[in-house]
């Protein structure tokens, strides 16, 4: 069973940086794109980027792009979201999910999320 596990978020200033990870097993990882989405509060979950699958390739919401940086290290089974010029729009709860391919663009994710972690913007 796939098992998705996000780590990183906090309370960061308007232009601040954050680090996410994510943690994935239970398949081969380096095998399948990794994805990031969000759900911030009182909105339905939305695309933030993916990478596929040998990292060679990512794929950015237009919200994020130029802002956040997606990569992976497959040897640790880990997809990270570098986040920096961090606005108030960011503030959401930020799942990483694995993709059903090798490709990020267009990304296909499976419907299996793990918990989240909370990013908080404030001014």
């Amino acid at each position: 069973q796939v098992q998705l596990e996000e780590s990183g978020g906090g309370l960061a200033q308007t232009g601040g940086s954050l680090r996410l990870s994510c943690a994935a097993s239970g398949r081969t990882f380096s095998n399948y794109a990794m994805g990031w989405f969000r759900q911030p509060p009182g909105k339905k979950r939305e695309f933030v980027a993916a990478i596929s699958s040998s990292g060679g390739s990512t794929n950015y919401a237009s919200s994020v792009k130029g802002r956040f940086t997606i990569s992976r290290d497959n040897a640790k089974n880990t997809v990270y979201l570098q986040m920096n010029s961090l606005k108030f729009e960011d503030t959401a709860v930020y799942y990483c999910n694995g993709g059903t391919g090798a490709g990020a663009a267009p990304y296909s994710g499976m419907n299996y999320w793990g918990k989240g972690t909370l990013v908080t913007v404030s001014s």
